[in-house]
């Protein structure tokens, strides 16, 4: 494939968590929109959720970038994938700027993957009761890496007054542009839930808040200087990632897709595309049947605990994919999706609800967060993505336990002594809690493609 330059781009970063990173990023690419740009949205590690807020938005969910996932060539051509058609990319980072995988390393921070991909960053900082410290703020954070290429700053939570006062020594002790702030203003509120933010079809006129947040950030963000940070960024060309077909495979892969399973790696389903896989929507919600002539099965994550009782009521489609697996249909189940193959699940009240019955037990909600970030995913068991020994990369994050987890794989944390039995790897079947990053290792991805298309000739369709 030939190389390109990777658009304009921009980091937006903050100190920590909690800053107000999402809400300003949403509500700048809704700015960059209407004055006629076509920008891509990134999300920095492993998060589903603010690329749900981006694509529900904005329409401008362009993938995750995790320098745990990918090495740094790799991050700069799924950059260059995700941006294609864009003239200007944002990429929202994760956590505090220098938070990596594991307490003490940068390893796997926004840091790294803004170093990938040369994305200048502009960090928004809270700014409530402070002035002029917030120069040595924002100058510690300038000196800590010089590399990182902190051009801007972004103060949420002041009044246009505050701004000024604070700007004139940011600008001089920092060498950096204050392009803007951000007010207090209940229009940039939005709820929390077990897992982050609530996710974004849970948000009541979702849409007309951000456009509300845009017209507040009209008259308090210089856009022309964020822009021009933008494009002062250093030019680079690489390949747009893709992955080759696989020979002439041609699957159906019907793709869980609505509020219970919303959960999924944009990477992941274009090398399901570049592979030869057809991918088909369908709603475990709604929908009686899956996809006519589907061959394979992806079950998202998502969260169908808080949506058990809609689920159970769709018997008809918890009984044709009973069947479908049990006839051999490919079938990957992660985290949410594995919740559904499972015989009883409940609900946040406690109410427990028939689910698919495909694999045995209950899941429940567990005492607390559960395992609980990165994981190194080793298959001990030949199954769907390949012989023993295969290994990916992925995350958990839940809160729910089932009664059985899985035993044919091990998942370790890296750079910490702790690692657990997980996953069900069955010829047809991958499913368990586990998120599963396909660029981390795309033989994984070929071996379920594969799978499917053998089903396909085999005429055993399931419709």
């Amino acid at each position: 494939m030939t190389a390109v330059a990777l658009p304009p781009r921009v980091m937006i970063a903050a100190p920590a968590s909690g800053s107000g990173k999402t809400v300003v990023t949403c509500a700048l690419i809704r700015l960059l929109q209407r004055a006629g740009m076509a920008p891509a949205a990134f999300k920095c590690g492993p998060d589903f959720i603010d690329q749900l807020f981006h694509r529900e938005v904005t329409g401008a969910a362009a993938g995750n970038l995790d320098a745990f996932f990918s090495d740094t060539p790799t991050l700069a051509s799924l950059m260059a994938r995700g941006a294609v058609s864009c003239d200007i990319a944002v990429v929202e980072g994760a956590m505090g700027l220098f938070d990596g995988m594991a307490p003490g390393t940068t390893d796997g921070s926004a840091y790294d993957v803004a170093r990938a991909t040369a994305t200048p960053v502009v960090l928004v900082v809270p700014a409530r009761g402070a002035s002029t410290s917030l120069a040595a703020t924002v100058q510690g954070f300038c000196r800590f890496r010089p590399d990182a290429d902190v051009r801007g700053v972004i103060l949420n939570g002041c009044s246009a007054h505050a701004c000024a006062y604070a700007s004139e020594a940011i600008e001089r002790e920092c060498g950096v542009e204050v392009v803007g702030y951000v007010p207090r203003d209940d229009a940039f509120a939005l709820e929390s839930r077990h897992l982050g933010l609530v996710t974004a079809g849970e948000v009541a006129d979702l849409r007309a808040r951000v456009d509300a947040m845009a017209d507040v950030l009209a008259a308090t963000i210089d856009l022309e200087r964020l822009v021009g940070l933008a494009r002062a960024a250093r030019q680079m060309e690489v390949e747009p990632y893709r992955s080759d077909p696989v020979g002439r495979a041609a699957p159906r892969i019907a793709v869980a897709c609505d509020e219970a399973f919303c959960f999924r790696y944009a990477e992941n389903l274009r090398m399901l595309e570049d592979m030869g896989a057809e991918l088909v929507s369908f709603s475990p919600l709604r929908d009686p049947g899956l996809p006519e002539g589907a061959d394979g099965l992806y079950l998202c994550g998502g969260y169908p605990e808080l949506h058990a009782e809609a689920l159970a009521g769709n018997g008809a489609l918890r009984s044709r994919i009973r069947r479908a697996l049990a006839g051999g249909m490919p079938c990957v189940a992660e985290c949410g999706g594995f919740l559904y193959l499972l015989e009883r699940l409940e609900d946040e009240a406690g109410a427990v609800w028939p689910m698919v019955g495909a694999l045995k037990g209950a899941a429940r909600r567990g005492g607390g967060l559960e395992h609980f970030g990165y994981i190194e995913l080793t298959c001990g068991a030949p199954g769907l993505y390949g012989d023993a020994g295969v290994a990916l990369r992925g995350h958990e994050f839940h809160y729910w336990r089932a009664e059985f987890e899985g035993d044919d794989a091990v998942a370790r944390k890296p750079r910490r002594e702790r690692s657990w039995p997980c996953l069900v790897h069955a010829p047809s079947l991958a499913a368990g809690f586990p998120h599963v990053y396909y660029p981390s290792n795309p033989e994984a991805a070929r071996a379920f493609v594969r799978a499917c298309d053998r089903h396909r000739k085999q005429g055993s369709n399931e419709g």
